[in-house]
């Protein structure tokens, strides 16, 4: 099983956690490629798919947004998993429900989507973003949770090592019953 795993990165921070959830899911056994966000152009060679982006003001990256339109009929066929990179702190801010993903868990089929906490370096960031990082005092730091995207790669590789559903998992109107769905990721 060949999966792509890409994400729209502004500073590293969100293409880290890409990198990682990748040798996450080649430990448990799978064939995974790391691509950036802007980089992918079909989704043809890849049996599944992890996207990404960091999360600026509540709303997905434009490059993250970019992709899904892009390939926008090319989402059914694979099944595809979501993860937000954002908050900040302690206790993380802007909290995780600030996310607006509806569109894009609707326009990919996502299976699931987890927010995981971000960095933040200040000395990166532009005028405006330094303003909203002082407006809700959101200290400099790495606030990433390794344990809770290793959780989030687990989920995501055990739910494609069990398989596709076969004809008898189908119902009635051809459907296929909802699959579980990765925990969202609370920072500890």
């Amino acid at each position: 099983m060949h999966v792509l795993v890409t994400a729209a990165s502004r500073y590293g921070s969100t293409a880290e956690i890409a990198a990682a959830i990748r040798g996450h899911l080649v430990d448990r056994g799978l064939d995974a490629s790391l691509l950036d966000a802007d980089r992918v152009t079909t989704l043809q060679p890849y049996d599944a798919v992890v996207l990404g982006s960091a999360v600026y003001a509540g709303r997905w990256t434009k490059p993250a947004r970019e992709l899904v339109e892009r390939v926008a009929d090319q989402w059914s066929d694979c099944p595809v998993w979501l993860f937000s990179s954002g908050p900040v702190g302690d206790p993380p801010k802007p909290d995780d429900d600030t996310v607006d993903v509806a569109e894009t868990m609707e326009a990919t089929g996502a299976r699931g989507h987890v927010v995981l906490p971000g960095r933040v370096d200040r000395s990166l960031l532009g005028f405006g973003e330094r303003a909203i990082v002082r407006a809700l005092h959101v200290p400099d730091g790495d606030f990433r949770d390794w344990a809770a995207v290793e959780d989030f790669a687990r989920t995501v590789a055990e739910s494609l090592h069990a398989g596709e559903p076969s004809d008898a998992d189908v119902d009635a109107d051809g459907a296929i019953p909802e699959r579980p769905v990765a925990p969202r990721a609370r920072p500890s």
